[in-house]
């Protein structure tokens, strides 16, 4: 009887934590609720960041909407550093962190991510830039007009090749192209709502 119990006791276990697994990866497929408030900002609107942290304005902006307490963010981390470390020379990257919480500081958010970029904490780039989730990119091409709002990857870990956006949006403004027709899984918001950015 007792091994009965055992094994069906470890059988609701594993079936509970199945459970979460998917109902995670079912949550974060769904498209983030687009706020009522929300004002749309456009490609090729110009974006004001002279008063936010220095950068040449013929140089592009990549900005990293990022939540620390949102899982969908912290996936996001090692990704983002990566294309720091690849463009870094050609673009300038900031953290623009989106959080309730007021414990977090600039110090505490590179140590904890080791991130070497700066970070804000500017919300009203979120609306400028028209940003309602994160983690979402926002690539600014000359004079600071807005070339890219979107996702990283299709993939919440940024490991399918062929569907990492933000580096192609990258690519394709250093070669002075328009910007690709992405599709919806790219232009498309996911992850956790800004109004949500709380532990």
């Amino acid at each position: 009887m007792k091994k009965w119990l055992s094994i069906s006791f470890l059988i609701a276990v594993f079936s509970c934590i199945g459970f979460l697994f998917w109902y995670n990866e079912w949550k974060y497929s769904l498209p983030t609720p687009v706020p009522k408030t929300y004002v749309a900002v456009n490609l090729g609107e110009n974006i004001d960041i002279t008063n936010r942290f220095a950068s040449p304005k013929a140089k592009p902006v990549f900005l990293h909407f990022f939540n620390p307490d949102c899982a969908c963010s912290r996936f996001n981390i090692p990704h983002f550093k990566s294309l720091v470390s690849s463009y870094g020379d050609a673009v300038t990257f900031a953290v623009v962190v989106i959080t309730t919480d007021t414990t977090y500081t600039e110090q505490s958010i590179r140590a904890k991510f080791d991130i070497s970029t700066p970070v804000l904490f500017d919300t009203s780039l979120a609306t400028s830039c028209g940003v309602y989730s994160t983690p979402q990119a926002v690539l600014l091409g000359a004079e600071h007009k807005l070339y890219y709002r979107g996702n990283y990857n299709r993939n919440r870990y940024c490991t399918d090749q062929k569907t990492n956006y933000a580096q192609m949006a990258i690519d394709s403004l250093l070669a002075n192209r328009i910007p690709p027709a992405f599709n919806k899984y790219a232009l498309t918001a996911y992850g956790c709502s800004l109004e949500m950015c709380k532990k």
